[in-house]
Order: C-alpha cells, then structure tokens, then sequence
C-alpha cells in the first residue's frame, strides 16, 4: 500500500498545479496578444493536461479553485475566449464577421451546460430519498441505475463535452480553417444536448424514484411487517465505520429481528458485509418514526452529537456498549448517564464507573464479556519459526493533549529501533487511524517510524516466496462478494438497488472469504519483513493471531489482546514513576512497563522467547478475568440474555404505559365534555 503523502510534500504539488494553471493562462494570453500560434497551441495544450491533472490527483485543489470563484467553468470559458481572441488577431484584419457565427455557438454550448447543471440537480434531488436502506426490499420505490457519473459531475461534463470545441478552435488557430472551430463547436453541442436530453427523461413520472411522502408510507409498512425487536444505533465519522463492525457478528448472533440504524448517508456502504437489515435515517422527523414500530432495544457503541436525538423516544431502551474499554476517562464518559444501562466487558469496568463516579448506578451496569473477541486464538507457547513476530499498535493522541495517549510522539521512534535492532525479530505496525488528525508531531513521528521500518527492510536479505497465486484468488473472491457488486459511478440509489435482496448467508460467505484471505496474506510474505499494516482489509485481531507480543498504550488494544493470554507491553509516557502508573491504570497490571528510551526492549523479547522467564503469566490470566469476565458462560450468551432482559424491561414498560394512558382516557373524555350552557366549540383544557 503507498505511503501517505506528507503535508510538505502535498504543499508543494499544490503549488507546482497552481503555477503550472496561471503559467499556461499567461501564455495563452500573450499568445493570443501578439498573435503567435506556436505558442498558443502549447498553452492551451498544456492547459488542458493540467485540468486532468487536477481531477485525477488533484482533487483538494478543485475545491479551492472554487472558493476562489476561479471554477472549471470559468477557467474553460477565458480558455476558449482567448483562442477566439487568437483567431480575430491572426492573419486578415476584419474577421469579427466571420468568427461571430463561432462565437454565438461558444456561447450557446455555454447556455446549454449550466441548463445540464440545473436539471443534474434536480435529478440528484429526485433520486435523494429520506430513507436509505440495505438488505430490505424496496422494488416498490421504483429504483433505477444512476445517471452516467459524466453527466452528474460538471468539472468532469464540461472538460469532455466541451473538448471537441476547444480543440476545433485550435486547429483553426493552426489552420486559418474556421471549418474545424465550426466542427468541434458543433460536436460540443451536439453532446451536451445528448446528455441533456437524457438528464431530462429521468424526470418523467415514470422513471423518477418514488417521492418522500411515499418512500416514508413504504418505510412504515415495512416496520410494521419485520416488526424489529432489537437494533444497533451509530452515528459518526468517515473512519468510525469500525466501531459499529465490530458489534456486527453478535448481533447477528442474537436471531430474532435486528435491524441496524444509521443517520450518515456516507455510513450505509461503510458497514460491512451482513445479512441483517441496515437503515439509514438522516432526519429526525423520520427518525421518530421509530417510536410506533416494536423495536424495544437499541445498541449503542459509541457516542454522537445525534445520540441525544434517538434517546428522546421513550418507546425505546437503550444501552451503551462501548466499541473498546481501557482505563481512559472515554470509557467512563459522563455521557453514559443518558443510557438506560451501560453493559461493560467485566468487573473493572464496572468498578471504574464506580471510581468516576460520573452518574452511573450501579445496578444499571451489566457484564457481558466481549463477543467479538472469539476471533481471537488463544495463547499456543512460545514462538517456534525462526522470528518473534512484535504487534506495535500504539493509539492515536486524543483531544485532551495528555502526553500519555500515545507513545508514538515520545517513543515511537526508540520503541521500533531497539525491535529492528534484534535480528530474530519482524515487527507489525498498525498505527491508528487517526493518528496526526488533531497534534502534527504525531503525524510526523508516525512516518518517521516507517521510515525506519523501510530502511530495516533494505538492510534485511532473504529469499522472498513467489507472488502468491492463492492470495489473488482469495482477493478475487472477497473483491466478488464485497466490492465487485457496484459499478463504477454507482449512486446511493443504485447501492439501495443493488442491496436490496442479497443472497442468504452472504455474511457467512464474506466471514469464511476474510478468513482464507488472511491465512493467504500471511502465508505471502517473507517471515523475516517487517510490515507497515494499514490495509483496512487486515483487521486488529488478525495481527493478534500472527503475533508473539504485544506493544502498544493505554487503550483498549491491550484489554482486547488480553483475550489471547499471550505477552504485552505498555509505554510509559505520562512521566508517572511506575508504581504510580500501574496504580493509575489497571490494565497495566499484568504488563511489562516501558519506558520512553525503550530500555527494557531486550529483556521482554526474551520472555516471549523463553517462557520460564515470564513471570507475568498468572497475572495476565487474573487480569484477564476481571478485564474480560468468565470464560463460561460465552460473553455471546452473556450478551443473549442482556439483551432478552431489557427487551422483557422495554415491553413491560410498553404494557404500563399502555394501562396508564387506558386508564386516563375517560377522565379525560369527562373532563372535555362540555358544561351546560357552555360552549361545545371550546372546551376546557387539562
């Protein structure tokens, strides 16, 4: 996978495009001054290579054309204007006459794309449906494939249609033929009402989507059909999509009805593959249509601004999971409050809540383990290959500035080299995703650090395998059932479409499919490479699986990894003393503690090889119980019957709600009914 771009190096591309554009407008102009028809055909040649430069690997700098009201509509209108401009200085004076036909056309193609615009947007709203759903079928919402991705993107719609008059103009420039610009103005028409009118038959009665009123009138059938007992709630960013998947697999382990609510339209292709229904409900008006359906539960595995919208219906439980615990203040949030229980993994969590001390009852706390954590192997004996294989997967640095977030800043760089620095060893780092998003100093260590990683692998020799024949068949196999299902351009509708009745057992497919993927990918590469993971493909628990150690920071990585009972390490860069460091955080309790200089680096690495000096494996199993609870019953069962236990809650409530409001209703009835002598038309409020 190609390594990130830095800041400085994105800087300077930006600025190498926007000198590249001014450059080729100035000589074009001069060009078309003096006039000089050499000249005039490099720039707008030129011109023209930049354009695609800038949509192909220069999108950022689309949009900042644009803020600067220097769009590709205006940049394409000077760049036709100054051939025309061109044109009139060339050869015989007086030609106005004979180009003004050229001119009118050049304006009318002009016309003719802002009107494409102006009915792109209103197909765009037509196929904009308040409800997005997956794995439900909406045949009766008259779906239909997008329109050509050409036609709904103007930068793009305006480079190609208006090509064949660009490039007419020039010949003619060249030429002295006006027959050429005559052509290539003509063919531009040409295309641009072709898509016009196809833009146009989209918005007949019959070929548009169905309208909101009707979308939502279908929405409600089907709540009242599937009759959804439980669900998943997130709402989120771009890169949080992995919060909600990793609850995907035990929530379809529930049976029943489940059913997925989302409020991002970005959020619906971000889930992975399942086979449970998936529904998307951007806005509140349509989202309180929950409240009549008979969904009892909701699951919650992060918190939003949006959280706060869905807790108001008070039909509705909901409990908060959490998509990682640590010993963080997130995974104690006062937040959590707002939550009608809060289900943690094990005894120290519920205990932190107690020390917070933030609002949280007692009696509201429910451990269940932590489903999703069967993916991971357990603990089979010290390595036996010739490599210990080091998982580095340190988290990112947080909103609050504490040093201690992330030991990427602090001691990223010494960590790596004192691994890289013993030949038995081949390191795995997985940064998170979101490290350098809010402090640039752990941007810049973090490539630091594959640098390092790069350079060890030039130094490192070895007999590298043969491209692996089986993992581009399991590539293929998974692309298939996960990617290969859209085509290029597809829309939102179009994915809705396309979703809308998946095969049984899809999940399962795509399960096993990831797993044969994995062992191939592994199986692919040399044993003694270091690896840089960030294939979004390569989950957390796949590099526990391949892992011999584990060294990373406060978070819930290591109360994850726990599951494994295999060796793990945490960097100490807080600048707490150790004894206080532990105390502080109670999943360091069964951790070799590592300081920022990475001193102890050699002395953990041969405990993982030797085990007889490992003298934190009974510590690693007590933690392990109170971190992660029970191996029996299954944290999936544990699960189960939470989530049987506060629907049984959610419909006794239902059912009092239901008696109180029976019982109201004649008093209420008693009370409106209008006094003798008073008048019927106004009666008395309550």
């Amino acid at each position: 996978m190609p390594e990130p771009s830095s800041p400085r190096r994105r800087t300077a591309a930006q600025l190498l495009v926007l000198a590249a554009v001014s450059a080729a407008f100035v000589a074009q102009a001069v060009a078309a001054l003096r006039p000089h028809v050499p000249l005039l055909l490099a720039s707008t040649a030129v011109s023209l290579a930049v354009e695609g430069v800038l949509y192909r690997w220069q999108p950022g700098m689309v949009s900042l054309f644009a803020k600067s009201h220097a769009d590709v509509t205006v940049r394409h209108v000077l760049r036709d204007l100054l051939l025309v401009a061109g044109l009139l200085r060339l050869g015989e004076q007086h030609r106005e006459t004979q180009y003004a036909p050229l001119v009118a056309g050049l304006l009318a193609f002009y016309a003719l794309h802002c009107t494409v615009q102006v009915v792109s947007v209103l197909v765009r709203r037509t196929r904009t449906l308040p409800v997005l759903t997956r794995n439900i079928d909406a045949s009766a919402l008259r779906l239909s494939p997008a329109p050509a991705a050409l036609l709904r993107r103007p930068g793009h719609r305006l480079l190609v249609f208006g090509l064949p008059a660009t490039a007419g103009l020039t010949a003619t420039a060249v030429t002295d033929d006006a027959r050429y610009a005559a052509a290539g103005v003509a063919l531009a028409l040409l295309l641009t009402s072709v898509g016009l009118g196809a833009l146009l038959l989209r918005l007949l009665p019959g070929r548009r989507p169905a309208g909101e009123q009707e979308v939502l009138d279908w929405f409600d059938a089907w709540l009242a059909e599937y009759r959804p007992t439980v669900g998943l709630y997130f709402s989120g960013g771009p890169s949080s999509a992995y919060q909600a998947n990793m609850w995907l697999e035990p929530l379809a382990g529930l049976g029943g009805r489940p059913v997925i609510v989302l409020r991002e339209r970005f959020m619906v292709p971000r889930i992975a593959a399942t086979d449970i229904p998936v529904v998307c409900l951007p806005k509140v008006s349509t989202l309180m249509r929950l409240e009549q359906s008979t969904l009892q539960v909701l699951i919650h595995p992060s918190n939003s601004g949006k959280t706060s919208q869905v807790l108001r219906i008070p039909t509705i439980l909901h409990t908060f999971v959490n998509h990682g615990e640590s010993d963080k203040l997130s995974s104690c949030n006062p937040y959590a409050k707002a939550y009608d229980e809060v289900w943690v993994a094990g005894p120290a969590a519920r205990e932190r809540y107690a020390l917070a001390d933030v609002g949280v009852e007692d009696k509201d706390v429910v451990e269940i383990g932590r489903p999703q954590l069967d993916a991971v192997r357990p603990y089979a004996g010290p390595p036996t290959g010739s490599h210990v294989t080091v998982l580095y997967a340190p988290t990112w640095e947080g909103w609050d500035g504490n040093p201690g977030n992330t030991s990427v800043v602090a001691a990223g760089e010494n960590l790596v080299r004192a691994l890289l620095a013993d030949p038995g060893v081949r390191l795995l780092y997985k940064p998170h995703p979101l490290t350098g998003s809010v402090d640039p100093r752990a941007g810049a260590a973090d490539r630091r650090v594959r640098e390092l990683i790069r350079a060890a692998n030039r130094e490192r020799s070895g007999a590298r395998p043969a491209p692996s024949e089986e993992l581009a068949r399991r590539t293929a196999e998974l692309d298939r059932l996960t990617t290969a299902t859209f085509r290029a351009g597809a829309d939102q509708v179009e994915r809705m479409l396309v979703q809308s009745a998946p095969e049984p057992g899809r999940a399962q497919a795509v399960a096993r499919a990831t797993a044969a993927w994995e062992e191939a990918y592994w199986a692919s590469l040399p044993e003694w490479e270091h690896q840089v993971v960030t294939d979004a493909r390569l989950g957390l628990y796949a590099c526990f699986n391949v892992a011999d150690l584990l060294i990373s920071d406060v978070s819930s990585v290591i109360s994850d990894f726990l599951a494994s009972g295999k060796p793990y390490a945490v960097a100490n860069t807080g600048g707490l003393p150790e004894e206080a460091f532990r105390a502080a955080f109670p999943t360091v309790a069964a951790a070799t503690v590592l300081t920022p200089d990475a001193a102890g680096v050699p002395a953990l690495l041969e405990s993982v090889r030797d085990p007889r000096k490992d003298e934190l494996a009974a510590a690693r199993a007590e933690l392990k119980l109170r971190l992660l609870g029970p191996a029996d019953p299954p944290s999936q069962r544990r699960f189960a019957a939470a989530v049987r236990a506060l629907c049984a809650e959610s419909q006794a409530r239902r059912t009092r709600t239901t008696h109180r409001l029976t019982a109201e209703l004649p008093v209420q009835r008693q009370e409106t009914t209008p006094a003798h002598g008073t008048n019927p038309a106004s009666p008395r409020l309550v």
